[in-house]
């Protein structure tokens, strides 16, 4: 019995057909010696294709075998390095590949018998576009140590709409190591998608990431803007885990507590919102300016400041409040520590590390922050607009305790809630 495998170009205009799987240059077939069946094979773009965009794969369709070799070079006779999708689904360049040049790839299939055919097909890329960019930014920065709680996040301006979802999906990787696989998740309004694997990073991981979306054509108006890689490592395990009701902090680290801080939160005309949230910035000074809000009116400066939320939640240093922390909350929607508090917690706590706030009058909404933990992991991968591995579809085990060990557009214009 034969077997079928296909290789898709992702190169096609996300509102429209895909491009034509096209014809070959050469066609060297083995079984013309022998009585061995040489696979069938067509590459992708389509030989002569023009006006490709500069986000292509190399594809196949095979019948009867796999693909055993694929080389892409360019106009010059330069090699183009390209990566085998881990699924096997096509080859994907390393960069993506320039405007108005001429790239020819040879693909080569072999057969269950051990027979050969190889086809190449040349292609030229189309002209730079003139069409409306998606604005497009990694919250992962390389070469940073972040928290195990950190989501890998791509926010989009404007948002993707869903019709869109699933190819520019595909233009977003990353690799663990050790391996620990994630999936995915979209926001409703497309503006942020975050990846994460069932259960927290384990300690050590390294984590890559690339968003290849430069020249991706988006629906029939826009493209993506470009290029974006990081690589980072995940550090210790740390969370902070605040309660209303007792106005307490609590920080553990290897799911351990190792310091309790008291904490005013927001009042019930500004509340703090519940939830699971990130670590997202950390400032040793900045400036709340919330002029212009309806619950502002004031400018202030404040040290020791750790933001969760876009719409302006942070744990910062605030003095004015010690008399109240622990006891009442009087606050713009923060976490209010003491000074002293608030410099230690600077010393220890990663951007990525998990904060839970729990018993205030508001839940927190998606996407007010990074909220890729604030779902069950059913929840979550309901959103993926690709299907997901089959080993990820279960919903973990919950964790013994919220802090445990566990073993990953342009927003809105950050606004900052007062003291």
């Amino acid at each position: 019995m034969t077997s079928r495998r296909r290789l898709t170009l992702l190169a096609v205009t996300i509102a429209a057909a895909p491009l034509v799987l096209g014809g070959c240059t050469a066609d060297r077939d083995p079984a013309a010696k022998g009585h061995a069946a040489a696979p069938e094979l067509t590459v992708s773009p389509g030989d002569k294709a023009r006006d490709v965009p500069v986000s292509a794969e190399v594809g196949a369709t095979v019948k009867g075998g796999r693909v055993t070799g694929v080389r892409l070079t360019d106009d010059k006779g330069a090699q183009v390095k390209a990566e085998p999708r881990e699924d096997g689904s096509g080859w994907v360049p390393s960069a993506p590949l320039q405007p108005r040049r001429t790239y020819t790839a040879e693909v080569t299939a072999t057969g269950d018998s051990g027979a050969t055919t190889t086809r190449t097909t040349t292609f030229t890329t189309m002209a730079k576009s003139t069409k409306p960019q998606i604005t497009s930014t990694l919250y992962f920065v390389g070469n940073r140590t972040y928290g195990t709680a950190m989501p890998v996040t791509v926010a989009f301006d404007p948002g993707i709409p869903k019709e869109a979802r699933a190819d520019v999906q595909r233009r977003l990787f990353v690799k663990t190591n050790p391996p620990q696989p994630g999936t995915w998740s979209w926001l409703e309004d497309g503006t942020q998608v975050y990846y994460r694997a069932p259960d927290f990073w384990k300690p050590g991981t390294t984590i890559s990431v690339r968003a290849g979306l430069e020249g991706l054509p988006i629906g029939k108006d826009r493209i993506g803007d470009a290029e974006r890689i990081a690589t980072s490592k995940i550090g210790r395990q740390q969370a902070l885990e605040i309660d209303n009701a007792t106005k307490q902090m609590t920080v553990l680290r290897d799911g351990k507590q190792i310091r309790r801080i008291p904490v005013s939160l927001g009042k019930p005309s500004t509340p703090s919102s519940s939830g699971k949230m990130v670590i997202m910035e950390k400032h040793e000074r900045t400036t709340f300016d919330t002029r212009g809000e309806p619950d502002g009116g004031y400018v202030v400066d404040v040290d020791d400041a750790q933001r969760y939320t876009w719409g302006g939640e942070f744990i910062h240093s605030a003095p004015w409040s010690e008399g109240d922390q622990g006891y009442t909350n009087v606050s713009h929607g923060c976490a209010n520590v003491s000074a002293a508090a608030a410099d230690w917690l600077m010393g220890v706590t990663q951007v990525g590390d998990l904060i839970t706030v729990k018993g205030t009058e508001v839940e927190l909404q998606p996407g007010n922050g990074w909220t890729a933990w604030n779902v069950s992991w059913d929840e979550f991968v309901r959103s993926s607009a690709l299907p997901v591995p089959p080993g990820l579809k279960p919903a973990p085990a919950a964790p013994a305790h919220p802090g445990a060990v566990a073993g990953g557009s342009p927003v809105p214009a950050p606004s900052v809630s007062g003291r």
